[in-house]
């Protein structure tokens, strides 16, 4: 039976350790297409960091950016920016509370401040990055933005009352990053797409980031390096990615071509 297989990347497909691809981990995935399965990626990684990716995978599918876009058959279908109003609102608000502030109005490496406070307050971004400090910088005339980066503790995030009006998450210890979390509802978009049943979906996760995804309709499994409460949602969990938990499950769910 055809399954839809969506894959975290960072920490599932790839080693946190050393940022590699697990070895395994191509091969599988080339076998599943060639069994006939529909395989995609399913990421936070924007769509220009993550279409390298998905083509030395030798993918032609990716759900990315959060599910904030949808690439099919190699086609890019959309790709989201925020919530305008709402970002700009967020923007305001952390500035007002003195807050270094980074904007990202392209789906690039390149982000805009009027001032250089983010990297006094949380030092550079931990990924490479354009930086473009301009005091007549003004994010009110932007016509969209797709990522914000704010400079606050985890401790003082109550200040910041507007950040549950946007999806965060908080990679790095020093600063949160405002972008789409809704990479269940893209997941529900490409089946509709696909036209093709919700409880033929098999999703694979390893962080917080990823129980959005995890959901009683469909197939969840957590690598055996997941966090805890990912592997507490899971209706089955693997080995760890670094010990080929991808090659694993899919024997084990007998999802893989007989040799």
């Amino acid at each position: 039976m055809k399954k839809y297989f969506f894959f975290d990347i960072d920490g599932t497909l790839t080693d946190n350790r050393t940022k590699q691809v697990v070895p395994s981990v191509k091969p599988t995935l080339q076998a599943l297409q060639a069994a006939g399965h529909f395989v995609t990626l399913a990421t936070g990684r924007a769509y220009y960091k993550a279409q390298p990716f998905m083509q030395a995978m030798g993918l032609h599918n990716m759900l990315c950016a959060g599910g904030g876009a949808l690439v099919l058959n190699d086609q890019l279908l959309y790709n989201r920016p925020l919530n305008l109003t709402k970002a700009q609102a967020l923007i305001q608000q952390a500035t007002d509370l003195g807050y270094g502030v980074l904007v990202a109005p392209a789906d690039s490496d390149a982000v805009y401040a009027s001032n250089d406070l983010f990297r006094q307050q949380a030092g550079p971004r931990q990924e490479p990055t354009t930086y473009h400090i301009d005091p007549q910088f003004d994010y009110r005339q932007l016509s969209q933005i797709f990522k914000i980066y704010v400079a606050i503790p985890q401790a003082e995030e109550a200040r910041l009352t507007l950040k549950d009006s946007l999806g965060y998450l908080r990679f790095e210890a020093p600063y949160l990053v405002f972008q789409y979390d809704e990479k269940h509802r893209g997941i529900l978009e490409v089946m509709a797409q696909l036209q093709a049943p919700v409880t033929d979906v098999v999703v694979f996760g390893d962080g917080m980031n990823d129980r959005v995804m995890f959901d009683p309709q469909w197939t969840s499994i957590a690598m055996g390096n997941a966090v805890p409460a990912l592997k507490a949602m899971a209706d089955y969990v693997t080995l760890k990615n670094t010990d080929d938990g991808i090659l694993a499950a899919c024997q084990h769910f007998n999802w893989l071509p007989e040799k």
